[in-house]
């Protein structure tokens, strides 16, 4: 699939489905306060997904395990390995027809309680899990996620009920209040004019670092990276240079700051925002490089809504 010029003024329905997310969000958290199927504290969970959703799985993981509810691992659905036991496995499909995800769910019927959450209830998905949750209201028709992703994590987070308050993780609605803003300020013009992104996350916010880079590249055919904090001073600094951004979600480790600044690099850090809402932000860089090179944002070039093998 080549690359198609768009000069409309009209906003891509990536961007427009974009701008829906704090009311999806808000919505998610109803739905998950009266949803019984989450995992129950102390489970084994596994979470599993395909691209975007594998992001999502990667962030949810970290935050439910770090919030003591249970050990909780996450893995792309490729990789999954079926041999090792578990006490329940979330899958993430937003098409409910991925390949992958449907294959694992069928490894493992009978043997591991499934919950699956998808955007549409006319697919397999809904007879390859033993519990589905539906946020149809999140389904887009873009072929980039945004709204699907971040509304699945947002319902996942609601479940898990009020975190410990070491975790410094925000509710779903203040997490929401706080997306409205990321999608009005303006974008650092240093930031748009940018060569180069590296997104950094630690714990739960590194999922969320592998999907801004993960958006940047389907979006915009951007040069990205994504690493856990801690790691950026293990080889990955060597990259940083002026006219290339480092981008961290939630708080700095210590020294980062300096660091980047040494070699030239910009950095963005928006804490205390929440992490969610700041990838709103990412989404909205993908959009501005995309349609500043003439690409349609909506339809990125080799890919497709979902993922479905012969």
């Amino acid at each position: 699939m080549s690359r198609t010029p768009t000069h409309s003024a009209t906003p891509s329905r990536t961007a427009a489905e974009a701008a829906t997310q704090p009311a999806s969000w808000r919505r998610a958290a109803e739905a998950a306060a009266a949803f019984g199927g989450f995992p129950a504290p102390g489970e084994r969970v596994a979470v599993t997904g395909c691209g975007t959703s594998w992001f999502m799985a990667i962030a949810y993981a970290a935050l439910r395990e770090a919030a003591g509810l249970g050990e909780t691992d996450a893995f792309a659905s490729s990789e999954f390995p079926v041999g090792r036991s578990y006490d329940r496995i979330v899958a993430i499909t937003r098409s409910g027809t991925t390949t992958e995800v449907l294959d694992l769910l069928g490894a493992v019927a009978g043997r591991i309680p499934t919950l699956a959450l998808t955007a549409d209830p006319d697919t397999p998905v809904m007879a390859a899990a033993d519990t589905v949750a539906v946020l149809d209201w999140a389904d887009e028709e873009s072929v980039v996620q945004t709204r699907f992703a971040t509304t699945a994590l947002a319902f996942l987070r609601a479940g898990l009920g009020e975190l410990p308050a070491a975790l410094g993780v925000k509710s779903v609605a203040d997490a929401a209040v706080d997306a409205e803003l990321a999608l009005t300020e303006p974008l650092p013009e240093a930031v748009v004019a940018a060569e180069q992104w590296t997104f950094l996350g630690r714990g739960w916010t590194y999922g969320l670092a592998q999907e801004a880079a993960l958006k940047m590249r389907e979006a915009a055919g951007a040069w990205t990276e994504a690493y856990p904090a801690m790691e950026y001073r293990h080889g990955p600094i060597s990259i940083t240079a002026p006219g290339r951004v480092t981008w961290a979600f939630g708080p700095l480790p210590e020294g980062l700051a300096a660091d980047v600044a040494e070699v030239g690099g910009t950095l963005v850090a928006n804490a205390p925002c929440d992490p969610l809402a700041d990838l709103i932000r990412v989404q909205r860089l993908a959009v501005t490089l995309a349609e500043s090179k003439g690409y349609d944002p909506d339809r990125p070039r080799n890919l497709s809504r979902s993922v479905i093998l012969s």
